[in-house]
């Protein structure tokens, strides 16, 4: 049986003042910071060799969202709830995918390839797939809105800053290489103080929230990451590339879900942001339980690289 949404606590509005501070800032250093490590040649090196990146791509775009409207379907989720496991399905893959599929054996330059096009396509396919989900779990009602007239806020907030990144990494590869870490960490400090002040908004009802997701979230977890690993070898990609496709795959930008769930301007709704901090904690232990076992299996049955994907760096 749905759950009716709480009514927020008292400190609702100090948090939304503080995150509509702080959240576009976010947003855009996070962005920024992807842009640095990005290059022109990330983007060419999927159009020249395309068939692990199109499989992972139409996983990542197609399939991923469809499975999750079949699990929030089959869940039962309240509308808000539904809306954030969507806007988590939407989220593209995150830079944390680049070092577990260093870890495991996979090809780190189709996830910076993978990341880098997954950014751009996110501009559109992120604010289609949220509208519809607003659309079809919440109908008319007006309660929150992601409009499509909210495109160019979008646009501005993360394609902009990945390309003045990517210029700064064009113009000064050496300064961009020193700034990667300083930036990572300002993002991050500054969304820590704004999920902070979401669980504090929310702190009455977390309990309920976690007992809400934490299954379909841990399903939606593994069930990515198998998606991610078998869908490009059914495909005949070596298992190098389709390890680096489950991570990609496998490991979402709960990051990005979060900042736009609670950004003021976007979607402006702390409940949006529960499916993905729930799942931002578990796929770090989902992710590394497949990385372990794809590991072994590739070991026992090594099969040579796909041609064309050379390892970058």
């Amino acid at each position: 049986m749905r759950s009716t949404r709480a009514t927020p606590p008292e400190g609702h509005h100090m948090t939304s003042s503080l995150a509509s501070v702080f959240l576009p800032a976010a947003l855009a250093v996070i962005m920024f910071g992807l842009g640095l490590g990005l290059t022109i040649a990330d983007f060419r090196r999927v159009v020249v060799y395309p068939r692990a990146a199109l499989v992972s791509l139409s996983c990542q775009i197609v399939l991923l969202p469809l499975v999750c409207f079949g699990l929030v379907v089959a869940f039962d989720l309240p509308p808000a709830l539904a809306v954030g496991m969507m806007l988590l399905a939407a989220s593209p893959g995150g830079t944390t995918a680049n070092l577990y599929s260093h870890l495991f054996g996979g090809d780190v330059a189709l996830n910076v390839s993978l990341t880098a096009i997954n950014s751009v396509l996110a501009v559109v396919t992120l604010p289609l797939v949220t509208n519809l989900s607003l659309g079809h779990f919440l109908g008319d009602s007006g309660a929150v809105g992601l409009q499509f007239d909210k495109t160019a806020q979008v646009f501005a907030v993360v394609l902009i800053p990945v390309a003045l990144g990517m210029l700064v990494k064009a113009r000064s590869s050496a300064f961009a290489d020193r700034m990667n870490r300083p930036v990572k960490i300002l993002s991050v400090v500054i969304l820590a103080a704004v999920i902070v002040g979401a669980v504090i908004q929310e702190k009455d009802n977390l309990a309920g929230y976690i007992g809400a997701v934490g299954l379909i979230t841990f399903l939606f977890s593994v069930i990515s990451l198998t998606i991610g690993y078998w869908a490009p070898r059914l495909a005949g990609v070596a298992p190098r590339q389709a390890i680096a496709s489950c991570m990609e795959i496998g490991i979402h930008n709960s990051t990005l879900a979060i900042a736009v769930a609670l950004s003021p301007t976007l979607l402006n709704n702390a409940e949006m942001a529960i499916p993905a901090a729930v799942y931002g904690v578990l796929m770090f232990f989902t992710a590394a339980a497949a990385g372990l076992l794809l590991r072994r299996a590739a070991a026992a049955d090594p099969q040579p690289d796909a041609p064309g994907l050379p390892s970058r760096g």
